[in-house]
């Protein structure tokens, strides 16, 4: 299957700018169909219009009420036939209707090995505990944070001598890789897993 790919971010962009090389380079088949950033300061905003993707900001700020903004959101989404959602640094919490009407449409990466370390600063937490492995996970997105199936994971060894900066740009380097991943698995397999 290949699909029109809706990447979602908030900040750097740095794994929504991998899926479009993968796209362009034809490593995956997929096509990027748009990016939205709910925040309009967001340095991947830039980086996606370099590459000539059709970017949209949705500030969230702009609007009274969650659903308002996520009507939006799902609007423009519907209208990009974007059939596969991709988070990508979005740091916004999906409401339950959100993703009931996306159900398995919505993808995450997560930078732990989950169910550990959900929500934020994973690798503070990381760190504090003393594990040895940490990593990343993509997973579709329900209704409680950071808990829906599992696709796929990707492990780095933690080290004593890692600290949050070396443990997150390992990690990310582990994302990246990930991400393509299950975006090829997912293509294979028609969403089904």
């Amino acid at each position: 299957m290949v699909y029109k790919l809706g990447i979602l971010i908030s900040g750097n962009g740095s794994n929504m700018l991998n899926i479009i090389e993968a796209s362009r380079k034809k490593i995956i088949k997929s096509k990027v169909a748009t990016v939205v950033s709910n925040n309009p300061l967001a340095l991947g905003i830039k980086k996606a219009s370099k590459k000539g993707i059709d970017v949209k900001i949705i500030n969230e700020n702009k609007y009274s009420h969650i659903n308002d903004f996520e009507n939006s959101l799902s609007k423009y989404l519907v209208k990009k036939k974007v059939d596969l959602i991709c988070l990508a640094g979005f740091m916004k919490v999906l409401s339950k209707d959100f993703v009931k009407k996306w159900n398995n449409k919505i993808i995450n990466i997560h930078p732990s090995l989950l169910p550990a370390f959900k929500g934020l600063n994973t690798h503070e937490r990381a760190i504090r505990e003393g594990v040895r492995f940490s990593g990343c996970t993509v997973h579709f997105v329900n209704k409680k944070i950071d808990s829906g199936k599992i696709i796929d994971q990707e492990i780095v060894k933690v080290f004593k001598s890692d600290n949050v900066g070396s443990l997150q740009k390992k990690i990310l380097m582990k994302e990246h890789k990930l991400y393509i991943k299950v975006l090829k698995y997912l293509e294979r397999k028609n969403g089904e897993i």
